[in-house]
């Protein structure tokens, strides 16, 4: 059997790593667990980081925040901002097809 894969086609033996909000360490809403989690370090160096940057300039709430809008929880395959963008096109009929750009007639 060949060593190389084509694109594409990974084995189904390979979990896919994705980028979750967890529950499992969760403090806040589970943003810096998830990405300690992600990357492989401990999260309380996340947390101790983004403290660190909320400090010196505040960033670290932002980060945090935008963290806590486009991560999705572990439990759901979609985030908040997914979520609302979903709910706002099913208000509106579906103005906008966002995958091709169009701008569908509004009725």
């Amino acid at each position: 059997m060949s060593e190389y894969h084509e694109y594409g086609s990974e084995s189904p033996k390979t979990p896919v790593k994705k980028l979750r909000r967890t529950e499992k360490g969760r403090i806040v809403a589970g943003v810096c667990s998830g990405i300690g989690e992600y990357v492989g370090v401990d999260p309380n160096l996340i947390r101790i980081a983004l403290a660190v940057v909320t400090l010196f300039g505040g960033l670290g709430v932002g980060v945090y925040a935008i963290g806590w809008l486009l991560m999705p929880d572990e439990t759901s395959d979609t985030s908040i901002v997914q979520d609302l963008i979903s709910k706002q096109q099913n208000r509106n009929g579906g103005g906008t097809d966002w995958t091709t750009g169009e701008h569908k007639p509004q009725p």
